[in-house]
């Protein structure tokens, strides 16, 4: 296996984004400020965003990253992944490196490769000389409990001291610690049509409603003909 970034094989990617293209929810798509700028990721930033591959050229992974400023205190976080890829394209001189997605077809998934990519990540910030690695981390088990604060759900932990969430407990693993929870992380807003047509819901009257895959609940105002979403996640950090 290998690590092999865009600027490198530029000619893998598109390949890369249609085996990893089903593998986001329909409604992750549409992120109010981050559909802005993800295009620029690869643009501009190529020797940020990699591919995990086999011998045979296989992808096994697509990840992407953004190096940021950040002065190490909580209080300095970006205000989440919109926050963070704003920054990464804000001009200032950036210090570290920041996790954006990692995707893994699904005939690759189950296989230990998101640890791996966690491992990229952090070799690529090194590489670069960036001072950390730090991730807003999506917590994969937290659509189980939308009604769940995500300031309560990320100090889960099991009875063997681990983290409940497997995806923070994957970056656990590789020597992360929490910084904070961010509840306001990716903004999603959209018509009422569009949003039953991510879900495939039918929202008939305003009022809150989880949906298939929603880490917490989607506002729903028929009058206003819109539905608005913020996705939690929970900052990360690893040391390089």
């Amino acid at each position: 296996m290998k690590t092999v970034t865009v600027a490198e094989r530029p000619d893998l990617f598109e390949r890369a984004r249609e085996q990893t293209g089903d593998t986001l929810r329909e409604y992750n798509r549409h992120g109010e400020v981050l559909s802005a700028y993800w295009g620029r990721l690869t643009e501009e930033r190529p020797e940020f965003q990699f591919f995990l591959l086999d011998d045979e050229d296989e992808v096994l992974v697509l990840g992407h990253a953004l190096p940021v400023q950040w002065n190490g205190s909580v209080e300095d976080l970006p205000a989440g992944i919109d926050g963070a890829i704003v920054r990464g394209f804000a001009g200032a001189a950036a210090n570290v490196l920041c996790a954006m997605l990692i995707t893994i077809p699904h005939n690759h998934q189950g296989g230990g490769l998101s640890a791996l990519a966690v491992q990229a990540m952090r070799e690529l910030a090194g590489r670069h000389d960036l001072t950390a690695l730090i991730a807003p981390v999506r917590p994969n088990w937290k659509e189980r409990y939308p009604l769940v604060p995500i300031e309560r759900y990320a100090t889960w932990t099991r009875a063997d001291g681990l983290l409940f969430d497997p995806w923070m407990r994957v970056h656990e693993r590789a020597g992360a610690t929490v910084l904070k929870p961010e509840p306001r992380s990716l903004r999603i807003t959209g018509t009422v049509a569009e949003w039953e047509n991510w879900t495939n819901m039918a929202f008939p009257h305003s009022g809150e409603y989880w949906f298939p895959g929603g880490l917490t609940t989607v506002e729903i105002d028929r009058e206003a003909d819109s539905g608005r979403y913020w996705e939690p996640n929970v900052w990360m950090h690893h040391a390089v």
